[in-house]
């Protein structure tokens, strides 16, 4: 598979000048945000629970979304927003700050049968710039494993990392055509496998996240907010219909 991001003998001259005027500019803006990044990343703890008499099971892989960097407390990340709606399912989340989808790949495997498995991730490849053909195959081997440790699987990936506030142009127009990338590869790896896929990506126009940045995003501009992550959560019940499916298994 020839892949079809941009390296540095597609990018003409006149734009590395630019991109590193940009840089340049904003350097300390960026390495503000970034110390931001790495205090929440600090401060997070993937959510986990264990209640008594549990009546289904949910295991979470991911990466810093699936952890809640960014949110005010575990309480407010996605795991913690499922756990609050269903007070008997048994979550074992396994995510990890700063993962891509080879590390979630590793986070899913064992033995064990859950009832669903709930993915979130793919920013840090959409960022470090892992190569199309190495990500495609991570990802399908995602879905792969996933599958077979649940009957249910969903994979969220984040929307478009080029409208995140910590990243200004031209860097976010990489970034935003990097997503797209990500979740065109993400769509067709879910509809291989029998998963489900959310979709978040939007353009700058008609997304949330880049209209209403202060309340949806972290102070470091790249993490959800607490606000930010009721929105994640809102669509993988209307995407989804996660609620639903998991209050079907846990009446079972």
């Amino acid at each position: 598979m020839t892949s079809r991001f941009f390296s540095a003998r597609h990018l003409p001259r006149a734009l590395w000048t630019v991109a590193a005027l940009a840089v340049a500019a904003t350097a300390g803006q960026a390495a503000w945000r970034i110390k931001q990044s790495v205090e929440l990343a600090r401060q997070s703890e993937p959510l986990q629970a264990s209640p008594a008499g549990a009546t289904a099971s949910l295991l979470i892989a991911g990466d810093s979304t699936a952890v809640g960097t960014g949110a005010s407390s575990a309480a407010s990340s996605v795991a913690g927003l499922i756990s609050t709606d269903h007070p008997r399912l048994r979550i074992v989340n396994r995510a990890q700050d700063g993962a891509r989808f080879a590390d979630i790949a590793r986070q899913l495997e064992g033995d064990e049968r859950f009832d669903a498995v709930l993915v979130l991730g793919g920013g840090n490849d959409v960022i470090r710039l892992t190569a199309q053909e190495a990500l495609a195959q991570d990802i399908a081997r995602v879905a792969q494993r996933a599958a077979a440790r649940a009957p249910l699987v969903v994979i969220l990936p984040p929307g478009n990392v080029g409208n995140a506030p910590f990243f200004r142009a031209p860097l976010s127009w990489l970034m935003a055509q990097r997503s797209r990338t990500l979740h065109r590869l993400v769509r067709q790896s879910t509809a291989d496998h029998g998963a489900i896929y959310v979709n978040l990506y939007k353009d700058k126009a008609d997304d949330p996240f880049a209209q209403r940045p202060d309340e949806l995003n972290a102070r470091d501009g790249l993490h959800p907010s607490d606000a930010g992550y009721r929105l994640w959560y809102d669509a993988l019940n209307t995407q989804a219909a996660l609620a639903r499916r998991l209050k079907a298994v846990s009446a079972h």
